[in-house]
C-alpha cells in the first residue's frame, strides 16, 4: 500500500521591506525616499517622513516612480540597431556581442585620436556614482574628450562664484521664518515643492510674497504681487533697486564697509539705473520697482530665492551676479532668515579626484566640447582649432535630441551614418532611436548611489530596493565592463557600487549614518555669512570681481540685453520662453501616460491681445517659427503670457510632438555672457494660426 502524498508546506510569504533611498532627479529638494517592496516587487514610492526636509511629501511626478521603473515600454536588453538612424527599428543581441562590438569600435576610433570619442551626459541622475565615477574614470583612461556640462546651471553657477566665492547661500529651512520673500525666476509649487511649503508657512506668519517671472505661473497666481518683467531684463530691475536703496539710504553701510569689496563702483552704475529707465526696459511700472525696493531695503528679515530660469539669455550671468550683490547692501546676510539661495551644491565635501580619477589621463588634458552647441560640434570638420572631427559619442543620463538647443542641428548630427553612438537608457527616447546599440540601465530603485543636492544641505544614500529588472545593469557596472575589453586593468575598475559611495566623501560624511537613517546633515552655519566670511579670494562679497576683470570682461554686473530683443525684427515680433511643464522634469517622464494625460498635450501659451491680433482662438492649433525651425502644437490663450511674450512648454519628446519635433526647434546655440551657458530663454519667434 503506497504512502499518501504529504504535502509541502505552505511558503512563508516574504517579509514586506522599507527600503530607503533618494530621489535622483534634477530638483533642488533631492528628497529622501522609502521604497515599500512586496515579494521583490516595489509596489510605492513615499518621502521619507524621517527626513525634516522632505517630511514624507512627494511631488507627483516622483511618486509615479514605481510606474516609470516597471513601464511596458522599458529597454530591459541590449539592442542593436537594424534599420536607418532616427527610424526607431533595433533587434535584441547578448551584452557580450553589444560589449565586444562596442570596444572595437572605440579602440578603432581611440587608435587614430582618442578625443574623436565624446561623452555625454547630464543629470537623468543626480547621483554622483551613477553619474561621473565609474563612467568618468572610463573615459579619462582613456583620453577622451571632457565634456563641459553647462545645459542647466552654468551661467548661475559662474555668477555665484565670482560674487559670494561659490554655489553657496542660506539655509532653506530659514525661509518660514523671513518676513519678506523674493520668488526670483522660479515656479517653485513646479520645481520646488518643498521650499513652496516654507514659504507657506513664511505667509501665514505674515510674510510678504513677490514673484518675478515673465510668466504667470501658478507660483505667481499664490504670491501677493507678481512682477512679470520682459525676458532677459533682470539684471534692469536689481540694478533700479539698487538705485532705489542708495538713493533712499536704505543700506546697512557697516556690512557694506566690513564684508563687500567694489561698493562706491557698483554705487556709481546703480545710480544710472533710475526705476523709469528699468521700468522701460523691463516693461513694468516705475512705481511698482519703487514700491519693491522700499520692501527690500526696510523689512528684516528679507531672503530671495533664486532660480535657473533667468540666466538662460545672453546677460544671465550678469543678471544673477547683479541679484547676488543685493542681500549684501541691506545686510540682510546677518539674519538666518535672510540673505539668497540659488544653490548650496557647493557646500558638498564631494571627493571628485577619488570619484572620477583625473590622474588616469594618459596625455596632456584633452579638448573639451560644449554640451550646449554639440548640435554644432557634431558636424564640424576636424581642425587644428577644433581638433578631430567626433566620430563616437556615448550618451547616459541625457537625452539631447529632445533637449539640446537648435534640435534641428542636433539631429542632424546625431543622423550622420559615420557617427558611432552608444546610449545607456531606461526607454527608447529620441537620442536612443539615433543609437547603433542602446544599452538598459538600472532605474533609481535598482541600485546604490549618493547625492548631494542643491536646495538643501543634506547628504543622501539611495540603497537598491529590488533586483534590476531583465538584463539591466547600473551605469558604474556597464563602464567597468567596457573597461574590461578596452584592456583597462588598473585596481579602480574594480570598485563596487558601495566602495564608489564611501568614496564620494571619504571621511567628510559618515557612511555609517547615512546606511542607518539614510541621510546626514551637512555641518553648515545658521547666518553662514553673517560676519562675512565669503569664499572669494578677498573674504567679501566682490561686487567687483578683478578675476573677471583678468579676462578683459566688465568686473561689475550690468544689463546686457538679449541677442534677440522683442521690437528688434518685424519678422520675429514675439519673445518666447520654454519653461518646463508642470508634470514632466526636463524630458524625464514625458513618456509615463498617467502624468501625459494630465499634462495634456505640446502648448503654447499667447496673451489674449497677441492671439486676437493673429486670429488664433483657444485650443487652436499653431505654427511657431523662426529661422531655425517651426514648431506645431496648441495655443493656450491666457495672461500666463505677458504682451508680446510666448510661452512654449517643454520639453516633450519630439516623436510625440504633432509633426514629430517640440520647442528646442527655434532655440539657438548661442552661449551666455559668463559660464558659456545656453540661451533657452532668448529667442524671437512669430506664431501663426495652423
Amino acid at each position: 500500500m503506497s504512502q499518501p502524498h504529504l504535502a509541502e508546506p505552505a511558503a512563508k510569504p516574504a517579509p514586506t521591506l522599507q527600503v530607503k533611498g533618494a530621489c535622483p532627479h534634477d530638483c533642488p529638494d533631492t528628497c529622501s525616499l522609502v521604497t515599500t517592496v512586496e515579494n521583490g516587487i516595489a509596489i510605492k514610492v513615499q518621502g521619507n517622513p524621517d527626513h525634516p526636509l522632505t517630511d514624507g511629501v512627494l511631488c507627483a511626478k516622483v511618486a509615479r516612480y514605481p510606474e516609470r521603473t516597471y513601464h511596458p515600454e522599458r529597454v530591459l536588453r541590449p539592442l542593436r540597431r537594424t534599420g536607418p538612424k532616427g527610424s526607431g527599428r533595433f533587434e535584441p543581441v547578448s551584452w557580450d556581442e553589444a560589449l565586444d562590438d562596442i570596444a572595437v569600435r572605440l579602440k578603432a576610433i581611440a587608435a587614430r585620436d582618442p578625443q574623436a570619442i565624446v561623452p555625454y551626459s547630464y543629470a537623468g541622475t543626480m547621483g554622483l556614482v551613477q553619474g561621473e565615477s565609474m563612467a568618468a574614470r572610463f573615459f579619462n583612461r582613456l583620453g577622451a574628450s571632457l565634456l563641459d556640462r553647462t545645459i542647466c546651471s552654468a551661467a548661475g553657477t559662474e555668477a555665484l562664484v565670482q560674487t559670494l566665492g561659490g554655489k553657496l547661500g542660506m539655509k532653506v529651512e530659514f525661509f518660514a521664518q523671513s518676513k519678506l520673500i523674493l520668488i526670483w525666476g522660479s515656479n517653485s509649487i513646479t520645481s520646488n515643492l518643498h521650499f513652496w511649503r516654507l514659504a507657506q508657512q513664511a505667509k501665514r506668519d505674515g510674510a510678504r510674497l513677490v514673484c518675478i517671472d515673465p510668466r504667470r505661473t501658478e507660483t505667481a497666481e499664490k504670491c501677493h504681487e507678481h512682477l512679470q518683467l520682459l525676458p532677459g531684463t533682470d539684471a534692469a530691475l536689481a540694478l533700479a533697486l539698487m538705485h532705489e536703496l542708495v538713493s533712499n539710504d536704505w543700506l546697512d553701510h557697516d556690512y557694506i564697509a566690513r564684508h563687500t569689496l567694489g561698493w562706491e563702483a557698483l554705487r556709481e552704475r546703480a545710480l544710472l539705473w533710475t526705476p523709469e529707465r528699468a521700468a522701460q526696459v523691463c516693461g513694468l511700472d516705475a512705481q511698482r520697482i519703487r514700491a519693491l525696493a522700499r520692501d527690500w531695503g526696510t523689512t528684516r528679515p528679507a531672503a530671495i530665492r533664486l532660480n535657473y530660469g533667468m540666466q538662460r539669455v545672453r546677460g544671465g550671468g550678469n543678471a544673477a551676479r547683479a541679484i547676488a550683490c543685493l542681500p549684501a547692501l541691506t545686510g540682510a546676510w546677518r539674519h538666518p532668515a535672510g540673505g539668497l539661495l540659488l544653490s548650496n551644491s557647493g557646500r558638498f565635501p564631494i571627493d571628485r579626484q577619488a570619484l572620477q580619477r583625473p590622474d588616469l589621463m594618459p596625455g596632456g588634458v584633452p579638448r573639451t566640447i560644449n554640451m550646449s552647441t554639440i548640435g554644432d560640434d557634431l558636424l564640424h570638420a576636424a581642425s587644428d582649432s577644433f581638433g578631430p572631427r567626433i566620430e563616437a559619442l556615448l550618451v547616459y543620463n541625457s537625452n539631447p535630441v529632445a533637449v539640446a538647443p537648435q534640435s534641428p542641428r542636433v539631429v542632424r548630427g546625431f543622423a550622420r551614418d559615420d557617427l558611432f553612438t552608444v546610449v545607456l537608457e531606461h526607454f527608447r527616447t529620441d537620442t536612443a532611436d539615433y543609437a547603433d546599440y542602446i544599452l538598459p540601465a538600472t532605474t533609481q530603485l535598482e541600485h546604490w548611489d549618493v547625492h548631494p543636492a542643491y536646495g538643501h544641505t543634506d547628504v543622501l544614500l539611495n540603497r537598491p530596493a529590488i533586483a534590476p529588472l531583465g538584463q539591466a545593469l547600473p551605469n558604474t557596472e556597464i563602464f567597468r565592463q567596457l573597461a574590461a575589453r578596452m584592456g583597462f586593468s588598473d585596481p579602480c575598475f574594480a570598485d563596487s557600487d558601495e566602495q564608489l559611495c564611501r568614496q564620494a566623501y571619504g571621511d567628510r560624511v559618515d557612511f555609517e549614518q547615512l546606511l542607518a537613517q539614510g541621510w546626514a546633515h551637512l555641518p553648515v552655519p545658521d547666518a553662514p555669512f553673517a560676519e562675512g566670511g565669503f569664499a572669494t579670494p578677498s573674504g567679501r562679497c566682490e561686487f567687483f570681481s578683478e578675476r573677471l576683470a583678468r579676462q578683459g570682461l566688465d568686473g561689475l554686473p550690468d544689463h546686457l540685453p538679449n541677442y534677440e530683443q522683442p521690437g528688434q525684427s518685424a519678422q520675429y515680433p514675439l519673445a518666447m520662453i520654454s519653461p518646463p511643464a508642470r508634470n514632466f522634469l526636463n524630458s524625464s517622464f514625458v513618456n509615463l501616460k498617467s502624468l501625459r494625460d494630465i499634462e495634456g498635450e505640446p502648448l503654447l501659451e499667447i496673451h489674449p491681445a497677441d492671439a486676437a491680433a493673429r486670429g488664433i482662438a483657444d485650443g487652436g492649433f499653431v505654427r511657431v517659427f523662426n529661422d531655425r525651425g517651426d514648431y506645431h502644437c496648441s495655443a493656450r490663450v491666457s495672461s500666463a503670457a505677458r504682451p508680446g511674450v510666448v510661452n512654449g512648454l517643454g520639453v516633450w519628446w519630439r516623436k510625440m510632438g504633432a509633426r514629430g519635433t517640440n520647442v528646442n526647434e527655434l532655440t539657438s546655440q548661442r552661449l551666455t555672457d559668463l559660464g558659456r551657458g545656453p540661451v533657452f530663454y532668448d529667442c524671437l519667434v512669430e506664431v501663426e494660426a495652423a
